[in-house]
């Protein structure tokens, strides 16, 4: 579904009507779902989260505002703060250990294999990351691990791994305003 047309529907969602909504459920739950199940690995946390976020998505309709993003964006985000939410609460975190031969000199395929389109702005925009950048900053936002858990799993001085994300946020920021 093109931007545009979900951008009709949030817009329509916001006035009430519950045949848009309906529609935007339709339309977006799918990959949404995907996204919760790929965080949290546990189908009944996942459906408790897509739940939730729609229920959100219903009440704040009225909040979006496209000039921060697209409804998707706005709506991924919706669910990824909401899985972040449910590991942080029920520790079900599954964190990668890596192990003493392992560096972050290679990607996990996982992050590769974000839920977006290949031909995307945003994973354009990764792909020019410093591998070391892509891999914390999937650590922390995609995987919802802390700077401390971070330093944990990696043995990487706190400074640098703030560094990176730093970093490879401005770059993407960068990347994605061009």
């Amino acid at each position: 579904m093109q931007s545009d047309e979900l951008l009709s529907l949030i817009s329509a969602t916001a006035q009430g009507d519950k045949k848009a909504f309906a529609q935007l459920y339709e339309e977006t739950s799918s990959k949404l779902f995907a996204i919760s199940l790929k965080m949290l690995t546990n189908r009944a946390h996942a459906e408790e989260v897509l739940q939730d976020a729609f229920v959100k998505i219903w009440h704040n309709a009225s909040e979006y505002n496209s000039s921060k993003g697209s409804v998707i964006s706005w709506m991924i985000s919706i669910v990824r703060y909401r899985c972040l939410d449910v590991l942080r609460y029920n520790k079900v975190r599954k964190e990668e250990i890596l192990s003493n031969d392992e560096s972050l000199n290679t990607i996990s395929e996982e992050f590769i294999e974000v839920d977006y389109d290949s031909d995307t702005k945003l994973v354009n925009c990764i792909e020019e990351l410093e591998v070391q950048q892509k891999q914390v900053i999937h650590l922390a936002y995609y995987r919802g691990l802390s700077h401390t858990e971070l330093v944990n799993q990696t043995s990487i001085p706190l400074g640098t791994i703030k560094s990176w994300i730093r970093r490879g946020l401005q770059q993407l920021q960068r990347c994605l305003s061009l």
